[in-house]
């Protein structure tokens, strides 16, 4: 590859439409951010006359580090994590009779997230939503890892309210982005009263993580008889998913015992 800086040095320019051929000024070399491309952002394919990359032009890695960092960004923004102030894996208690199988799983999970799934299921209030946040701070914060959290109906209704016909790129990056995550997790599967379309997107979703087997967290508090059966069927491939049930008590209801102690670790 040759940067396009020096394609253009040598690319002759006029100026007020006179015959007069000038040199485009390239940035000094103290400027230059990027040795690689000299700041153009791209680089041309150094091959010969009729090979199929020829006079074609590709982003320099600058550029596609820069487009990540933006992507990783607008996951983070989108994600909201922090209204969740105290769900981290310190600020849980396993001791609570039915949570300790679902924290240890999730635990392992947050420090090696490669290429695996991992569903919480349970009614509400027994933590799943808290050991799926901790997961992603996890992952944040340990690994460096860009991460998209979601409660399944709110992004169904996101998708929605940004889907234009007219003007699809912007929709379709922001999809892209979600469904590619380094790390995805979904919260409340199958609580979505969801259109034909909105099920069809979260199907693409799921269904894209699971052929390139890209690490998923989700939580239901649903009858998994009441999943997408297309769901479920890849939700649940023992090869890929680690199914924990939590059988335990609901935290919120006045009288039981709470399962959040600060500073236990």
């Amino acid at each position: 590859m040759k940067p396009i800086g020096d394609v253009m040095r040598n690319f002759p320019a006029r100026a007020n439409g006179s015959s007069e051929r000038k040199s485009i000024p390239l940035a000094r070399a103290e400027e230059v951010k990027c040795p690689i491309c000299q700041d153009a952002g791209f680089l041309r394919a150094d091959v010969p006359v009729g090979h199929p990359s020829f006079g074609r032009l590709f982003p320099c890695q600058c550029k596609i580090r820069e487009r990540d960092e933006r992507r990783a960004e607008e996951l983070r923004r989108l994600s909201n994590l922090d209204t969740f102030l105290d769900h981290k894996f310190d600020d849980f208690d396993p001791t609570i009779s039915g949570t300790e199988e679902a924290f240890e799983a999730a635990l392992a999970f947050a420090q090696e997230p490669d290429h695996r799934w991992l569903f919480l299921s349970g009614p509400c209030g027994v933590g799943k939503t808290h050991l799926a946040v901790a997961i992603a701070k996890y992952a944040m914060e340990w690994h460096n890892m860009s991460v998209y959290f979601a409660v399944v109906p709110d992004l169904l209704d996101h998708l929605r309210s940004t889907f234009d016909p007219s003007s699809g790129s912007g929709y379709d990056e922001r999809f892209n982005a979600i469904r590619n995550a380094p790390l995805l997790v979904l919260d409340d599967l199958g609580t979505e009263n969801a259109t034909p379309w909105a099920r069809e997107k979260l199907y693409q979703i799921i269904n894209h993580r699971y052929i390139e087997q890209m690490p998923t967290v989700i939580t239901t508090n649903v009858d998994i008889r009441k999943i997408d059966d297309r769901i479920a069927s890849r939700m649940l491939d023992h090869r890929l998913t680690l199914w924990i049930e939590i059988d335990a008590e609901d935290f919120r209801r006045p009288g039981e015992p709470r399962r959040i102690r600060r500073g236990r670790r």
